[in-house]
């Protein structure tokens, strides 16, 4: 049985990968420094910003999920959000390259691109925004990911480890499709999200597929559903929040996602299977 240490599960999304990886028969060792309410596996205390406890934590590890980070901007002062996230981000890439740990997934963010975030209304340079898009962020978070991405580089050139990137969009767990019939009509809420989703479940099958591939390098990989949260075409929502972009690189007359998913899909053999419309009754 391999043993995976799991960063950030008392978050959102830790709850989720953590059962996927024990329902895949996986060691799993639960890793935050706030214990989540239920535990689903064993749990460990660690201060991601001690390098030491970071070596303790990741001791006997095969590879490490590492999901820990303050997922987003502007909650925290800024030098704040920076420190956290790229220190704790680079302690446990340091600790996994001194143990000899050879796979590492990183939570990485669509926030990178710097739309999301945007005070300066930034729209993208081209749709669908895939892998190759300028990363052109305004605040912390989406450099900080940045930063955690480039380190991953490094440490795969200097040791050989693995380093899966997954720049996430914006993560729905099963209680949060009752939301959705409040906004599929409207284009506005989620414009800077190019309105995204992927469900939780599916992330967890992606971090898990991220460890069992062989020959991956350091990557980065965006994770969407397949398809857009609304119930607007393409072609209606760029057309009410995006008329500058002229450069499309699909067809507009469907809801395929806006934010491509194929890189993933080819290199992992990934198939994200939950959609809004499965869950959710709508006009």
């Amino acid at each position: 049985m391999k043993k995976v240490v799991i960063t950030g599960v008392s978050g959102l999304l830790g709850p989720y990968v953590v059962s996927h990886f024990v329902e895949q028969g996986y060691d799993v060792l639960s890793v935050d420094i706030t214990k989540p309410k239920n535990p689903l596996s064993r749990f460990l205390k660690v201060d991601l910003m001690n390098l030491g406890e970071c070596y303790g934590a990741l001791a006997g590890a095969d590879a490490v999920i590492h999901l820990a980070a303050i997922p987003v901007a502007y909650s925290h002062p800024n030098e704040v959000t920076f420190q956290n996230n790229v220190m704790s981000t680079y302690n446990i890439l340091e600790a996994a390259a001194g143990l000899g740990i050879a796979k590492v997934v990183l939570a990485s963010s669509e926030s990178s691109y710097g739309i999301v975030f945007s005070k300066q209304n930034l729209a993208p340079s081209y749709l669908p925004v895939d892998e190759e898009h300028p990363q052109l962020p305004e605040d912390c978070y989406g450099l900080s990911k940045i930063v955690a991405e480039k380190a991953a580089d490094m440490f795969h050139r200097s040791c050989g480890m693995q380093v899966v990137s997954l720049r996430i969009g914006n993560v729905i767990t099963p209680e949060m499709y009752q939301n959705f019939p409040g906004f599929i009509h409207d284009s506005k809420p989620r414009r800077t999200i190019l309105w995204s989703y992927v469900d939780a479940r599916d992330i967890a099958e992606a971090c898990r597929l991220s460890i069992e591939t062989q020959g991956l390098g350091s990557v980065a990989l965006n994770l969407a559903a397949d398809d857009t949260s609304m119930d607007l075409t393409n072609r209606e929502l760029i057309k009410a929040e995006f008329p500058e972009v002229t450069d499309i690189r699909m067809p507009l007359d469907d809801y395929r996602t806006l934010l491509s998913n194929e890189k993933a899909k080819k290199l992992l053999n990934w198939q994200p299977v939950h959609q809004w419309r499965h869950y959710v009754k709508y006009n």
